[in-house]
C-alpha cells in the first residue's frame, strides 16, 4: 500500500506596504478618536445649567491618554488574541501569526509586540520621515503579519 502524503502547509504571503499602512492607520485613528472622546467627556462640566468643556484640565488629557492606550491594548492584544488580528488588520485582510510555525500568537508575545510598536513609532518613524526614506514596518518578538487566507 503506497504512503499517503500530507498536503503541504499553505505559504504565508507577506502583505503589501499599503495594506500594512492601512491597518496601522485605522488602528491609530480608532485609538485617537476614542481617546479624544473620552477626554472630552471627562472635561465636560455643567455650571449653572451651561455645559462647558475645559480642555486645560489635566483630567481631560489624562483621560484621553488613558483611554487611547487602553483601547490600543484591547485592540492589539486582546482582539488579536481572540481573532488573530486587530481591527485595522481585519479590515485590511491581515492576521498575526507566530514566525516559527504559523500558529496563534500568545498573550505575552502580543504584549511585547504592542510595546515594540510604540518603540518603533517613537524612534524609527521620525528618522525615516526626516531622511525621506520608506518606513518598512518590522515584525517583532517572533510574530509576523501576513495576508489572511481566503
Amino acid at each position: 500500500m503506497p504512503k499517503q502524503q500530507s498536503a503541504p502547509a499553505p505559504a504565508h504571503v507577506a502583505p503589501s506596504q499599503a495594506r500594512r499602512i492601512t491597518a496601522a492607520s485605522v488602528d491609530a485613528l480608532v485609538a485617537l478618536v476614542c481617546g479624544l472622546a473620552a477626554g472630552a467627556a471627562a472635561g465636560v462640566t455643567v455650571v449653572d445649567g451651561v455645559v462647558e468643556l475645559r480642555p486645560q484640565s489635566p483630567t481631560v488629557w489624562g483621560s484621553a491618554l488613558g483611554a487611547a492606550l487602553g483601547l490600543s491594548l484591547v485592540n492589539h492584544v486582546l482582539l488579536t488574541l481572540a481573532a488573530r488580528a486587530s481591527l485595522g488588520k481585519l479590515l485590511a485582510g491581515l492576521r498575526v501569526i507566530r514566525m516559527s510555525d504559523g500558529g496563534r500568537p500568545g498573550f505575552f508575545r502580543l504584549i511585547g509586540r504592542w510595546l515594540f510598536g510604540f518603540y518603533w513609532m517613537v524612534l524609527f518613524v521620525p528618522i525615516h520621515l526626516a531622511v525621506e526614506d520608506d518606513v518598512d514596518q518590522q515584525d517583532a518578538v517572533g510574530l509576523r503579519v501576513v495576508r489572511r487566507s481566503r
